[in-house]
């Protein structure tokens, strides 16, 4: 199943461009706390998807990859804000 480290490898992309992104910029107040935030949700959406992996059941796989779908949803709007 090779969609499968493909998405992870996706994932972890994803988190260390969030990461980066706020090394770029000079701090403040407001920029920490979402830094914080985006770096929160984006590695956990790669860490949980790490959980997927190892899911029991259809029903396991269904309810981690909804995890995983919110970080990414919280990341999004994190961005947007």
């Amino acid at each position: 199943m090779e969609w499968k480290f493909d998405l992870e490898n996706r994932l972890i992309g994803f988190a260390i461009i969030c990461i980066k992104l706020f090394t770029k910029v000079e701090y403040n107040y407001a920029l920490d706390h979402l830094s914080k935030q985006l770096i929160r949700s984006s590695t956990g959406a790669a860490l949980n998807y790490g959980e997927v992996q190892g899911a029991e059941s259809s029903k396991d796989f269904i309810h981690k990859m909804g995890i995983v779908l919110k970080e990414l949803k919280e990341s999004r709007v994190n961005l947007k804000i």
